[in-house]
């Protein structure tokens, strides 16, 4: 189940607020685990048995987070409290196992869901390569990967973190975390909640009118941009990386196509998950900033799925040593955490390549300092450079394998031959439809107001605007076949 389907829109959406409202007055428990028991039922819609990792998961970093805390200081006279560890304070052994136990299990269900595959086929061409092809394992268990597997086990991971450190206080309510781990506004795709961003609206938060119709706006706003500008992209993006080679201009339509595709996709679903949240009474923090108007790909991971950015910074770059180890270190680190980041979207070489050319322009960014020529550029054309390195980066992320990747790069320099079929390829996409599509991306990317700040007030026009753009998106979903979401993959 998906925001941009029928199901969630006319269906599921209706029937959670109206539980969820219904229940709202009542007690903590009851409103939390309503929410909790509609997330699970959203879900579990298309595969049920993947309901039981996420309970094992939440269950596990609730019991750690609770013998990190009872280890970490005194009793606290309310029961709803528990112990805050002294940050950069000692951690006994019961503290640092519990740490270990949720840090490992998390990994255990991430690398086996995500990465059996990808190891299985590794070790099959290995062992091919060498002529050992008895030694193959080709019928071997083949595993599905649960939708959002890597956004709720980074976020119930950075719980226990969080708690070990003393930056969060760990609750005993399993209603309130289960909750927290669940909560199907942005349970598939994030954005990254940690905690201590939550733990007090878990137990005081406010419904208001204002900020109801704000998050109707923010879903509308995300639904627009996922069914009128990335659908449309993206059928250029699919007509241009299927269809083999094709002429060079094509090739370079399909490849910024795609750029806008997985911008509004993403930044669309983070809009709704947003939204929703906002229906619910919850604040979540923005997760895009114009990351196509960066001026460096320093600033781009700035503006760029900013929960996941500051994740890997804090949990993943400092503890390995930021550029508190000199600069030789500082630019390893820089590499380890791109590529770890690039392996978090996909097991395949592609995403190890792509995570590797962020990660060197980073380091390389760095070690240039301000005094290089690329910062004393005029801004636009720094945006231009900028929007350029990251167009040929998300080729890698987009292609089929590595080897297609090479070879649609080898079309956008003109190295490749088109194949036959490539003007009907062309025909396609330049279609005006898709055309006018094409544009009004690039308008919205370079020049349009960023939903957050758009309704940051709502007034009449922005009702009105929201509202047109609601019954335009649910009428395009009835005549679109064309649906994906980008990040349900990963």
């Amino acid at each position: 189940m998906v925001f941009s389907s029928q199901l969630f829109l006319f269906y599921f959406l209706p029937v959670a607020l109206a539980f969820y409202y219904a229940v709202r007055f009542g007690p903590r428990w009851l409103s939390h685990g309503t929410l909790t028991a509609l997330s699970y039922l959203f879900y579990g819609w298309a595969n049920p048995p993947f309901m039981l990792v996420m309970l094992a998961s939440t269950s596990i970093d609730f019991v750690c987070g609770l013998v990190i805390a009872r280890g970490g200081g005194k009793e606290q006279p309310d029961p709803e409290e528990v112990p805050l560890c002294e940050v950069g304070g000692p951690r006994t052994r019961a503290q640092k196992t519990a740490l270990m136990v949720s840090i490992c299990s998390n990994l255990l269900f991430l690398g086996f869901f995500k990465y059996w595959n990808f190891s299985l086929e590794s070790y099959n061409a290995v062992v091919e390569a060498l002529g050992l092809s008895h030694l193959a394992w080709r019928e071997f268990l083949r595993v599905t990967l649960p939708l959002g597997i890597s956004f709720y086990t980074f976020q119930s991971m950075s719980y226990t973190i969080d708690v070990y450190r003393g930056h969060a206080r760990a609750t005993r309510n399993p209603f309130d975390f289960a909750c927290y781990v669940s909560l199907f506004s942005q349970l598939v795709a994030g954005p990254i909640i940690r905690f201590s961003e939550v733990s007090e609206q878990l137990l005081h938060r406010t419904h208001t009118v204002q900020k109801f119709a704000r998050g109707v706006a923010m879903f509308s706003l995300g639904l627009a941009k996922k069914v009128l500008l990335a659908n449309p992209c993206g059928k250029i993006a699919d007509a241009c990386f299927d269809a083999g080679s094709i002429g060079m201009l094509d090739a370079w339509w399909g490849a910024v196509a795609y750029g806008f595709q997985i911008y509004f996709d993403f930044s669309g679903y983070t809009d709704m998950a947003i939204g929703l949240g906002l229906m619910l009474g919850f604040v979540f923090p923005k997760n895009f900033d114009s990351p196509y108007r960066s001026r460096s790909i320093t600033e781009f991971w700035q503006r760029w799925h900013i929960s996941l950015s500051s994740w890997l910074r804090d949990y993943l770059y400092v503890p390995i040593g930021g550029n508190r180890r000199g600069a030789r270190r500082t630019y390893l680190n820089l590499a380890i955490v791109m590529l770890l980041g690039g392996l978090w979207h996909g097991a395949a070489l592609k995403f190890i390549v792509w995570g590797g050319i962020h990660g060197a322009c980073l380091a390389l960014e760095r070690a240039l300092g301000r005094r290089s020529l690329y910062h004393r550029l005029p801004g636009p054309l720094r945006v231009a450079l900028t929007f350029l390195i990251v167009t040929l980066a998300w080729v890698f992320f987009r292609a089929r394998d590595l080897p297609a990747a090479l070879a649609y790069l080898s079309s956008m320099f003109g190295l490749g031959h088109a194949q036959e079929g490539a003007d009907l390829v062309a025909g396609l996409i330049h279609q005006p439809y898709y055309l006018i599509h094409f544009v009004l991306a690039g308008v919205v990317v370079w020049f349009g107001r960023q939903s957050w700040d758009w309704t940051r007030t709502i007034r009449a026009p922005q009702v009105v605007a929201c509202l047109v753009l609601l019954w335009l998106s649910s009428g395009m979903l009835f005549a679109q076949a064309h649906n994906p979401f980008i990040y349900f993959i990963f």
